[in-house]
């Protein structure tokens, strides 16, 4: 008995010292980050989301089959601390049970029970990295790039936890020392009815609840009573053994998030780190000096949330495998971005840790970071959607691009016509403001252009945007919107030549003092004339202005003219029309859907048309794939790969349907440029929602 309480002990002491020094040491790295935005949200919310999240799994089991082993093992684990607590005590003595619930054959059926779960969640597991095998897949793989030999032996080790707990438990009922054991054994021993028993007669006190360790213990009944003391014995150090280098192994792994990803989706952005990017200090040059740093070159650029993202990572491949960049044949792969940046953050941990000078250190592109995977990204939010453990990838990608544009001048040649026309014209056209009425040519009514306070019979303001006023297709989608808002009896006027970018596509380029100047502007202009109640076209312009502007003192009620329109058909203000019939399927654009979770007004939109048969795309709502115009992509050659609109409407194509419907202007160009490309135009169509409603409508 001293002899395994020392041994024990020993070997515990031992290993949580070294894994203790290591989360203390990781600790100190992820503290030396830059100060993070606020984060706590308070007790209810992080408690909320910790149990769905966390407890409730609800990211996991979107994937189910991998989700629900994934619950099982959480859980199994978490439900089996019970059994450290037991393996504990019977180092200092061979009868000990937990008070009170010790001996219930409630928690002797539990603790096998998830005992067993976790065995077949790690057989699950291993099928599943057999079949995705990078070696067999490549590309296809979501695990391509993973550490795959830390993976397998965390699998081992789970493994190894459960076998020798099972193996004791076994060898404890055939000596007669299990905790759930019949009230009867203990006191036949107590007055010598039982003499020598046999291990089949102490096996047949432990009680029936305790399936799996039963089954164990009739394999190791022949060895003998004096046998399964020696084995009991060893099982139950090994046991601890394993529990403690598991600690360890998981401590200098990719692991961590056992521990990391309850602490960061606890600190991640409410209700999702999807929206508008995470705020930025004012960038007024009276707040600039010379030691300022805009965005992230080095890893001490980046906030210590950012470093907890880069240590939580878990390389499940889920953020891999619904990248748009990367499913297209782009270098980007969110997964292999936060391994880069950790393995930098790894590599650099003397220097953060010393405070010492990073003035000859290289910056993170290109030596970590390829300009290619940086510049691939359309920051459509799919990663952050699929991420497990709420990693914040857009985010770290555009301070990387902040870097890049206003400390390195370096981004796509084609950028700087963007941000000049952007700087000199308020549009990425360059067309300027005496173009931005020229859509109205095609109403027959008037529309009031606000050069003044808003009269009060105007309900809405109508932000028409840069796409729905200077280009030949989003002018479409405004004169539709228009016509039907006209329709249905709504009040509204638009600022004409005061509108201009509201700076979305300056600032996932990267340069944020353009998009601050621009959105100042714009807000002033909003306050000078008393918008209240702004309609946006556009998906870009409605989550910038709804999610971006009120940090900088703008905050406006925004609608999205779908949730408009949705609004206007459900009171019965706008009725669609029986002149068209066909079949529409829906792209949701990811700003609208993915980033600001308008899904279902759209289709309510489609659906209130009597002729009109929808039909899903496979990836849809939630898992809907981009048009590829997002992160300002919509102004960058696409080189690398196939297109990623090219990609979608083949998709879309292959629905069936003679209308190709959204409620994006950018989504509407790169749709319809990938119709036309497949030579589909004559008989496939591109269509906002509105211009599907007022389809409906002639005749």
């Amino acid at each position: 008995m001293l002899a395994r309480i020392i041994i024990g002990l020993g070997i515990t002491v031992i290993f949580f010292s070294i894994a203790g020094r290591r989360f203390y040491w990781l600790s100190k790295l992820m503290r030396s980050g830059q100060p993070a935005p606020r984060r706590w949200q308070g007790f209810r919310k992080v408690s909320e989301t910790e149990v769905v999240e966390v407890a409730g799994q609800k990211k996991l089991l979107k994937w189910t089959v991998p989700g629900l082993a994934h619950f099982f093992t959480m859980w199994g684990f978490t439900i089996l601390m019970t059994t450290i607590i037991e393996a504990y005590g019977s180092l200092f003595s061979r009868r000990f049970h937990i008070p009170l619930i010790g001996r219930d054959n409630w928690l002797a059926f539990t603790e096998d029970f998830f005992a067993t779960a976790v065995l077949v969640s790690l057989v699950v597991f291993t099928i599943i990295r057999i079949k995705n095998a990078p070696s067999r897949k490549e590309r296809e793989s979501r695990f391509y790039g993973s550490h795959l030999g830390a993976a397998w032996a965390v699998l081992f080790m789970i493994a190894m936890v459960i076998v020798t707990l099972l193996l004791y438990r076994g060898a404890q009922i055939n000596t007669g020392y299990f905790p759930f054991e019949n009230q009867y054994l203990h006191g036949a021993q107590s007055f010598g009815f039982l003499i020598g028993p046999t291990t089949h007669q102490l096996a047949s006190f432990a009680s029936p609840w305790a399936f799996a360790s039963k089954i164990v213990a009739s394999w190791l009944a022949p060895l003998g009573v004096g046998v399964n003391s020696v084995l009991e014995a060893v099982f139950l150090l090994l046991n601890i053994s394993v529990i403690a280098g598991f600690l360890v192994f998981v401590s200098y792994s990719k692991h961590l998030h056992i521990f990391l990803a309850p602490i960061n989706i606890g600190v991640s952005r409410r209700p999702r780190a999807l929206g508008g990017l995470d705020k930025t200090p004012d960038m007024d040059m009276e707040n600039v000096t010379e030691d300022t740093v805009f965005g992230a070159g080095k890893m001490e650029d980046f906030t210590w949330k950012q470093m907890l993202d880069f240590s939580t990572c878990t390389e499940c491949g889920r953020c891999q495998s619904v990248c748009p960049a990367w499913t297209t044949g782009k270098p980007l792969s969110p997964k292999l971005l936060i391994m880069g940046l950790r393995d930098n953050m790894f590599a650099s941990a003397d220097r953060l840790l010393s405070g010492g000078s990073n003035a000859d250190v290289a910056t993170l592109v290109p030596t970590t970071i390829d300009p290619d995977v940086l510049w691939s990204c359309t920051t459509c939010g799919s990663c952050v959607e699929q991420c497990p453990v709420d990693i914040e990838h857009v985010d770290a990608i555009i301070d990387m691009r902040r870097y890049e544009v206003m400390m390195e001048s370096r981004f796509p040649t084609e950028a700087a016509l963007l941000l000049r026309n952007m700087e000199n014209q308020g549009d990425p056209w360059g067309l300027g403001s005496s173009q931005r009425t020229k859509w109205l040519d095609a109403l027959d009514f008037e529309v009031p252009i606000i050069d003044g306070p808003i009269p009060e019979d105007i309900e809405y303001l109508y932000w028409v945007g840069c796409a729905g006023s200077l280009d030949e297709r989003g002018r479409k989608q405004a004169v539709s919107t228009a016509r039907m808002l006209h329709r249905a009896g709504v009040s509204f006027g638009i600022l004409g030549p005061r509108e201009s970018c509201t700076g979305d596509p300056a600032r996932r380029m990267g340069n944020e003092y353009l998009f601050q100047e621009m959105a100042k502007a714009n807000i002033s202009t909003l306050h000078e004339v008393g918008a209240k109640k702004i309609v946006a076209s556009c998906p870009h312009c409605f989550n910038t202005m709804k999610n971006e502007y009120p940090d900088l003192g703008g905050d406006f009620e925004m609608i999205h003219h779908a949730q408009l329109l949705s609004h206007l058909v459900a009171t019965g203000r706008l009725v669609p029309g029986v002149a068209y019939e066909g079949t529409v399927t829906y792209h949701d654009p990811c700003y609208l859907g993915r980033h600001n979770r308008v899904f279902d007004e759209p289709r309510n939109v489609l659906d209130a048309i009597p002729g009109v048969t929808t039909v899903e795309m496979g990836r849809c709502r939630e898992k809907g794939f981009c048009c590829g115009a997002g992160g300002a992509r919509m102004w960058m050659e696409e080189t690398i790969g196939k297109r990623v609109n090219m990609d979608r409407t083949t998709e879309a194509l292959g629905t069936g349907a003679d209308i190709i419907s959204t409620a994006c202007p950018f989504c509407m160009i790169m749709l319809d440029d990938a119709v036309k490309a497949n030579g589909r135009d004559e008989e496939v169509t591109v269509m906002d929602i509105s211009q599907v409603v007022e389809r409906s409508l002639q005749g």
